[in-house]
């Protein structure tokens, strides 16, 4: 082996090689020699790296585990371009140092493509403190597309900038990592002018080839499209989809991202088989070319509801089924939820309102009763039937089940700050304040506690919300804890104008002096404030004397008075429904109608027999006197005279 190395070490001092193929021919002709030998294997390893051949550098890497630590920088390297992003972190990031720069930029790629979004954005910040002057045109470029994923992910909180800066449109990447980011904020007034200025500043450059302006612009025109059709300019979407080849899109994963948004751009696509082939007609991309989890969850999205619209609900049912079944419920995962959504679209397909929707898919949530997706899309069906009360009490016997449970999955789920907006919403829609404000501290309460969660710091418009709501409530416990949550947020961005209004209306009714000094800037001079107040003219005008009320109407009645002239009774409309079939509008109908006939006070029975048992009918009429026996005056009392008895005995 020693004797393998000198000769190689030999044949690379004595030539010079500035080809990286005779480097590896070079590594190659020794290993034939001695296939142990680790220098020869490492020179190979490079080598391949120089010529873009990643799988067999990784081969390489596989065969000699010694080389591995030998070689972490290139072996984290070699694992990112293979797309084993994953791996590439826990190389990089075990080898990572203060010194070794070269480690840190494989440890952001590999965990921007990892989408571990929060720790890419960290590293960034680490580098770009430092100071390096032929790294800071990179870092901006790379620190912009993770504020822009950051975004997309739902941790907007923890991005770097949430506006574009002016040198950030100066530089046709920046541009366009300032639209995507303020596409994924859903500005798309303001993306729309970043996308332009970023078409415009690569036009204009001067050290590249029309091939490659076209290169880098197709992208920016596909990103163009979902732009004018989220805007509702279908019209002009569908012209520019007419001038984007989508052959001459390398990446295979931008060009299935520009097919989708051409059918949905495009009016011509009604035929829901035909963009359902159209759909699928893009070729997969490769493993080193894959989406990010947000694009794939919208993708799969549009391939089911193109799927509907095909009459393949059965389809639709049994692939959601299995996505909702592989995951635990409850979970706050969007392609769990998505699925979900769907799988309920797919059993209600047949109906046609809201209610006959309700009735198909309510038998779904006795079999998922944890199912989040499903039971928003009921929640959303009985808001849209305007039973509020009924969403806002299916959303609370779900929170009360998962704060039983009371395990941490469980409770990361019932404190969600969108499960938390929604409920708060629907209360705002019953009118029911203390109850939104008793949800939000809540949910503010639980994030403040230090626990795992995925996100590293909670919901901004959640700690937001909460803490306004605990202003409100004018309860000194409250507003001091209102005054830690915007504390909190202002240590975070000390720039976040909520945070820094929050926390001058909590310290100046808890504690002034808490209030920083350079916050107090902030707060307007009092004398700008009533500058447009003429005192002179208050003081002169006096204080007005409240008009006290006379002994008299003291006395009077409270009640209101009867009209002076009687309001004739509208009369009552009767149902045709209700009205007999020979019934004539004009005829007076009979008062007494409701009375049985014998109790009517025209009644005349027919016959002797009748009307002699007439005589004894007393309604209404005068009951004749009978003549009573004879009273006889007997000792000093009266008594009654004795009747005849029916005989003797």
């Amino acid at each position: 082996m020693a004797a393998a190395t000198k000769s190689l070490s030999a044949l690379l001092a004595q030539t010079t090689i500035d080809d990286h193929d005779e480097y590896l021919q070079a590594a190659n002709a020794a290993l034939k020699k001695s296939k142990t030998d680790t220098q020869a294997h490492h020179v190979r390893a490079i080598a391949l790296l120089h010529l873009d051949r990643f799988e067999d550098a990784l081969k390489v890497f596989e065969a000699v585990k010694e080389l591995q630590e030998q070689a972490r920088f290139a072996y984290a390297y070699t694992l990112y371009k293979t797309g084993n992003a994953a791996k590439a972190v826990e190389v990089a990031g075990a080898g990572s140092s203060d010194a070794d720069r070269g480690m840190k930029h494989v440890l952001a790629q590999a965990a921007y493509r990892s989408e571990n979004f929060a720790q890419a954005s960290r590293v960034y910040r680490e580098l770009a403190s430092q100071g390096v002057e032929d790294e800071e045109y990179d870092i901006r470029i790379n620190s912009g597309a993770v504020d822009a994923q950051l975004e997309w992910s739902g941790q907007g909180e923890l991005a770097q900038k949430k506006k574009p800066a002016r040198e950030d449109l100066d530089v046709f990447e920046t541009a366009y990592n300032a639209a995507c980011a303020s596409i994924a904020r859903g500005e798309f007034a303001q993306g729309d002018i970043c996308l332009k200025r970023a078409i415009d500043r690569c036009n204009g450059l001067e050290d590249m080839s029309d091939a490659e302006k076209e290169a880098e612009i197709l992208p920016m025109k596909v990103q163009q499209v979902y732009i004018l059709t989220q805007m509702g300019k279908i019209d002009e979407a569908e012209q520019l989809v007419t001038t984007i080849p989508f052959s001459e899109i390398k990446e295979f994963s931008t060009r299935h991202i520009a097919q989708a948004n051409s059918i949905a751009a495009s009016k011509d696509h009604s035929n829901p088989y035909l963009s359902h082939r159209l759909f699928h007609s893009s070729p997969e991309p490769p493993k080193t070319d894959q989406f990010f989890s947000y694009q794939t969850n919208l993708l799969r999205q549009d391939e089911y509801v193109i799927s509907l619209l095909s009459k393949k609900a059965a389809g639709v049912a049994s692939s959601t089924e299995k996505v909702i079944s592989a995951s635990p419920a409850p979970s706050l995962s969007p392609a769990v939820n998505m699925a979900a959504v769907l799988n309920a679209a797919a059993h209600s397909r047949s109906a046609t309102t809201e209610k006959a929707a309700l009735k198909q898919i309510l038998p779904l949530l006795e079999k998922r009763p944890t199912d989040v997706g499903l039971i928003l899309t009921i929640a959303h069906l009985y808001v849209l039937t305007g039973n509020h009360a009924a969403a806002a009490h299916l959303l609370e016997s779900f929170f009360s089940r998962l704060s039983q449970s009371g395990t941490a999955s469980d409770l990361d789920v019932r404190f969600a700050p969108g499960l938390v907006a929604t409920l708060v919403s629907l209360y705002a829609q019953q009118r029911r304040p203390g109850a939104a404000r008793s949800e939000l501290a809540k949910a503010a309460e639980y994030w403040r506690k230090p626990h795992k969660s995925k996100t590293e710091a909670p919901s901004k418009s959640l700690m937001v919300a909460a803490g306004t709501a605990l202003l409100d409530t004018h309860n000194q416990e409250n507003i001091n804890t209102a005054g830690e949550i915007f504390k909190s947020l202002y240590d975070q961005d000390n720039n976040d104008r909520a945070a820094i209004a929050g926390l001058v209306a909590a310290y100046s009714i808890s504690d002034p002096s808490n209030i920083p000094a350079d916050l107090k800037e902030y707060l307007p001079d009092a004398n700008r404030l009533v500058s447009d107040i003429d005192t002179a003219a208050l003081e002169q005008a006096g204080v007005p004397a409240l008009a006290q009320p006379s002994s008299t109407a003291a006395t009077e009645s409270k009640k209101r008075a009867a009209p002076s002239k009687a309001v004739p009774n509208r009369a009552k409309r009767i149902r045709k429904a209700r009205m007999p079939k020979e019934f004539d509008p004009n005829k007076k109908m009979d008062a007494e109608r409701w009375l049985p006939m014998k109790d009517r006070s025209y009644y005349r029975p027919k016959g002797r027999k009748g009307k002699k048992k007439a005589e004894g009918f007393t309604q209404g009429g005068v009951v004749e006197e009978k003549a009573s026996a004879p009273v006889q005056q007997q000792g000093g009392g009266a008594v009654k005279g004795k009747k005849k008895g029916k005989g003797r005995k």
